[in-house]
């Protein structure tokens, strides 16, 4: 029989942030991050997600500070950012607040000092010279890790359990998590889990890899992000975002879920901003990952809303002034998957399907439904204003607008502006 691991209650519900520390504040510290946490609460944000934050190996970085992907120690934290006591009194906080840590993990490789290169050598593997090597050719600054070595497993899990018994963070989420072996990740499950549920995050999102899904209670959507940037800059038809949901609609295991973004780390700094990728259709898509079945996640900045790319290897500040204008958008969208009973139920006891429109070219439309409870989306991908009708019997009654306030029922639409969006609940 297939291992089960028990997802813990609050993942159904709930949205990631994650946290640029390096370039989060002009200091770049814990101590500084910390001054934005109410703002975030207030936010409605339920989990921080930490991008790596042990040291970064000196040899062979990259830039001036290097990767945050190419740690030399997995127990201890970047001097960059302050001290593990600094970390552990921010968890506190950060649990006093209401919300949750979780850690990024790298399992696939080091950076070239990592203190293992000089302990455990055999934790590596080797090219035909004897010597480290990165993963991939042009991951120079990172060495490759070999699981065929049962004593590096004991290594890795007991460096993880570190930061929960230690520190009492949430859960990890897992770097190039299919480029480790599964059985890695369920030995590492089943160990760490005996201490608390965590929330396991891995970044995967390949056909072939739904097997790490039965091990990982969420993972990402390359695929859909993919998809709607082609749709944007190149019209396609609105057929082919059905397509990639359908396709995530047949993965399994069902209980698997996913996260949806215009941006994180990695797409903001190598392939553009959100506005770059997406221009006008950026917002619309941002409450499409909020409204729609999974887990809505944010990047440092979307809520100002940060609008340059950030440097990867080099200090380079988001440009914080007064209250992020896109604050209360997001809080409207994050209270209301907090508070309504589409979200409160479990992930497959909450039917969501495509709505038909007057306007099927243009009008992405969707309903939630937890037996009498309704959630009605209605998005404008297109940069045109369209006229809709909408009689969905059975979807009566009286809804509230999330963004006005008013009462209206699905006969009161009747346009939609361009890029827009309506959040009926």
């Amino acid at each position: 029989m297939q291992e089960v691991f028990k997802q813990p209650e609050w993942v159904g519900s709930t949205n990631i942030y994650e946290v640029n520390l390096r370039q989060y504040t002009r200091e770049g510290t814990i101590a500084a991050f910390r001054t934005h946490l109410p703002r975030l609460q207030d936010m409605g944000v339920e989990v921080l997600w930490f991008m790596p934050v042990q040291p970064i190996s000196k040899k062979h970085r990259k830039g001036s500070l290097g990767s945050y992907y190419a740690c030399s120690s997995y127990v201890d934290i970047n001097p960059e950012f302050g001290t593990l006591d600094d970390f552990k009194s921010m968890v506190k906080e950060i649990h006093s607040l209401g919300m949750k840590v979780i850690i990024d993990w790298v399992a696939n490789h080091t950076g070239w000092d990592h203190e293992w290169t000089h302990t455990n050598p055999d934790f590596y593997t080797k090219d035909h010279h004897g010597n480290f090597k990165p993963p991939v050719e042009t991951w120079e600054d990172v060495i490759h890790l070999n699981y065929m070595n049962g004593d590096l497993w004991k290594a890795m899990i007991q460096d993880m359990e570190f930061w929960v018994k230690e520190c009492d963070i949430d859960g990890f989420r897992c770097d190039m998590a299919a480029l480790v072996p599964l059985d890695f990740w369920a030995a590492a499950r089943r160990h760490i889990d005996t201490h608390k549920t965590l929330f396991w995050y891995g970044e995967f999102d390949q056909w072939g890899e739904e097997a790490y899904g039965k091990v990982f209670d969420a993972s990402y959507t390359w695929h859909w992000m993919h998809v709607a940037q082609e749709y944007y800059k190149h019209r396609w038809k609105l057929v082919s975002l059905d397509a990639a949901l359908t396709g995530y609609n047949h993965k399994k295991p069902a209980h698997h879920l996913r996260t949806f973004f215009t941006s994180n780390h990695d797409e903001n700094s190598w392939n553009g901003t959100e506005y770059e990728k997406y221009g006008n259709m950026a917002l619309p898509l941002a409450v499409f990952s909020s409204m729609w079945k999974g887990i809505p996640l944010i990047y440092s900045g979307q809520e100002l809303p940060n609008q340059k790319r950030l440097l990867f290897f080099d200090k380079d500040e988001i440009a914080w002034k007064g209250k992020p204008a896109l604050h209360d958008f997001y809080k409207k969208l994050l209270t209301l998957r907090k508070t309504h009973p589409v979200f409160q139920t479990a992930y497959h006891h909450v039917l969501t399907w495509r709505i038909s429109t007057t306007d099927n070219h243009s009008v992405f439309a969707f309903a939630r439904t937890n037996l009498s409870h309704h959630l009605v989306v209605l998005l404008n991908f297109s940069d045109q204003r369209v006229r809709i009708q909408l009689d969905d019997q059975r979807l009566k009654g009286t809804y509230t607008d999330l963004f006005t306030g008013k009462s209206v029922t699905l006969k009161d639409l009747h346009s939609l502006d361009p890029w827009g969006y309506v959040v009926l609940g």
